[in-house]
């Protein structure tokens, strides 16, 4: 197998070290560059030693996308939003396909977009970037050179609720996520509310009603729906570092049972490795998902069979941002799927 040479801007933060980790094993991944401005020109290995003798390059301290063309065929910008896209045009133009894992080119509308983020400068690649769930666009994934990562609140909730909407089950008005994320979802930066002492022995719900998720989720459940759904969106931080649990409440358009739904759902997913629909009787955890790109899901039916609620867990880290993004890398270079992603879950 021939080895794509690969890039990751952003590699000393908490996606952006998921996507080294996965990529270090990868059998069609040489790592060719790593940028870090935190770290610049000191060993990977010599900040995060839980990879030493596996990842010894040195941080580059400059993106500049020539440097970075010069050596890499694919790069992945694990930035903060407005920075990747100030970079990620550069990158096209020199040939270098870009899996984004930002929000800047997740928005099929600029206006949306500029209305729950900042001005875009690269409006006219929207038009090209795929919105990078390839459970429902691998076959435009294959096809692209530019892919918007997914956010993970989104992920969860999406897939959570996609053959509802695409199988015109899903009131466009009913639908609740109530949705749980570990401390690592807000980034590696020290925050004195993301400390240990404020985060663990507490739970608590923050940004009601404007999170900046919200736009995604809505975007992805009207285009499968053929009509706008809105979604009623709250996010709380639970003192764990890693995974998403999310609680999704809808009504049914028209009454159905749980094994209905199962059927729907299995089939809804056939062929898609990275989802797991749990038996009757069993529940996602987010301990059985942690490390790994799976997204597990169970459903259950209220007994007039018009509300249902699904659960659905993910590693916000894995399938949420890094493990999604290596799924998309392989499609876009015609990988298997799967292709050093077949790490089993971190066991307890």
């Amino acid at each position: 197998m021939n080895k794509i040479k690969v890039a990751v801007i952003g590699a000393s933060g908490y996606a952006g070290l998921e996507l080294v980790r996965l990529l270090v094993r990868h059998p069609g991944c040489e790592l060719a560059a790593l940028t870090s401005l935190e770290y610049p020109g000191r060993p990977f290995s010599q900040i995060f030693p839980a990879l030493a003798g596996m990842v010894d390059l040195p941080f580059m301290p400059d993106p500049a996308p020539a440097k970075i063309a010069a050596v890499a065929e694919v790069v992945f910008t694990a930035v903060p939003h407005q920075t990747a896209m100030g970079m990620i045009p550069d990158f096209l133009a020199q040939g270098v396909k870009v899996v984004d894992l930002s929000a800047d080119f997740r928005f099929r509308d600029i206006s949306l977009y500029e209305q729950w983020y900042q001005g875009h400068t690269a409006p006219e690649l929207n038009a090209e970037a795929v919105y990078g769930l390839p459970e429902l666009h691998r076959e435009e994934v294959r096809r692209t050179r530019l892919v918007g990562n997914p956010g993970c609140y989104p992920t969860c909730v999406i897939l959570g609720l996609a053959p509802l909407a695409q199988a015109g089950l899903l009131s466009p008005d009913s639908v609740i996520a109530d949705c749980k994320s570990g401390a690592s979802g807000a980034g590696r930066q020290a925050s004195l509310g993301m400390s240990f002492c404020e985060v663990n022995d507490g739970f608590r719900a923050y940004k009601v009603l404007s999170h900046r998720h919200t736009p995604e989720m809505e975007q992805e459940l009207s285009l499968l729906a053929g009509t706008p759904v809105k979604v009623t969106f709250t996010p709380h931080l639970a003192p764990m570092s890693r995974g998403i649990l999310g609680t999704l409440y809808a009504s049914l358009t028209a009454p159905r049972t749980e094994g209905e739904l199962r059927e729907l759902y299995e089939k809804f997913y056939q062929g898609h490795p990275f989802v797991r629909l749990h038996p009757p009787g069993s529940l996602p955890d987010t301990r059985d998902v942690r490390g790994a790109n799976f997204c597990d899901l169970a459903i259950r039916v209220d007994r007039d069979g018009r509300r249902v609620i699904v659960i659905s867990a993910i590693d916000n880290l894995t399938k949420g941002a890094a493990g999604q993004a290596v799924q998309n890398f392989n499609l876009m270079v015609g990988f298997p799927e799967t292709l050093g992603l077949e790490t089993p879950p971190f066991l307890p």
